[in-house]
């Protein structure tokens, strides 16, 4: 099962500063860390843009974000976007710290410092020092390159070079429909406020196909929802997810249908908001918080 979340690129169009960019920036993150995202996507939205802080400076700072404490200085150096990183939040997240980073066969993140002969390496993975690796026959590593570590043991270590996805939150760059045509986008829902509000009984059928399939979730950005972004009337939206439906989950179809738009349906997870506004990095805690309950 794989999570995903999109952002546009013009999440941080209404932020008075680079500080306050990225602020905004650590919230998504750490929403996305604590709801278990796997992939989080940054979509084009230049309609949206302000021209301050762009889809390059968005997605840059999410990827600091993401990347592990122990590999930022050496992994990202000093970048203008990151003039105010040190406010993001810390993620702790459980491939990155505690318990779970630390256990037998546990995966976590490295840095390739040097390469040697004989199919062999020097990682920094967040240990005291960099420690020496054989590389396995199938992979093919170049120093600074990113890889994972798989450690059954720290005193005495006792690592391995795996041939793995980085483990963590990813953050891409990609456009939105190809983000919605993946195969394992499973359920993909539109957070809207002209979306068929989040119910009860809504959430009970759909949960059991979230836990089988996975999910993408879209979001807007501020004073430009998804409609605006999409270019369609809210009236439309309300009359296809209407239309839509989530049946029972086990049901071949699943009772649910794409739409033009390549959602399966239009969700309002903050009905009745008392706010004029719920912020996208509001709205990230609300709608995820939600989708993540179990049948």
């Amino acid at each position: 099962m794989t999570v995903s979340a999109l952002v546009p690129s013009s999440l941080t169009r209404e932020a008075e500063d680079k500080r306050e960019a990225t602020r905004k920036l650590g919230y998504v993150a750490r929403a996305a860390t604590i709801f278990r995202v796997d992939r989080l996507v940054v979509y084009p939205d230049p309609g949206g843009e302000t021209g301050r802080f762009d889809g390059g400076f968005v997605s840059t700072v999410l990827r600091y974000a993401a990347t592990p404490p122990y590999l930022r200085t050496e992994a990202w150096g000093k970048r203008d976007e990151l003039e105010y990183a040190g406010i993001l939040p810390p993620l702790r997240a459980t491939s990155q710290t505690g318990s779970e980073s630390n256990g037998s066969g546990s995966s976590r993140q490295g840095i390739v410092t040097e390469v040697g002969p004989d199919h062999r390496v020097r990682v920094n993975c967040g240990l005291q020092h960099p420690i020496s690796l054989n590389v396995p026959p199938e992979m093919a590593v170049e120093e600074g390159e990113r890889v994972t570590v798989r450690i059954s043991s720290r005193r005495p270590v006792r690592a391995k070079l795996v041939d793995e996805p980085l483990p963590g939150l990813s953050v891409e760059r990609t456009d939105l429909q190809a983000a919605l045509g993946r195969e394992d986008a499973g359920v993909r829902i539109a957070a809207s406020r002209f979306g068929d509000p989040l119910t009860v009984g809504r959430l009970e059928t759909l949960a059991g196909r979230v836990e089988r399939d996975g999910m993408t979730v879209a979001f807007g950005a501020p004073e430009r929802g998804l409609p605006d972004i999409l270019g369609i009337e809210a009236s439309a939206i309300q009359a296809s997810s209407s239309a839509d439906g989530v049946e029972d989950p086990s049901a071949p179809g699943d009772g649910v249908e794409p739409t033009d738009h390549g959602f399966d349906l239009w969700l309002n997870t903050v009905p009745d908001q008392g706010s004029e506004v719920v912020r996208t990095e509001e709205a990230l805690f609300a709608t995820l918080a939600s989708l993540s309950l179990r049948a």
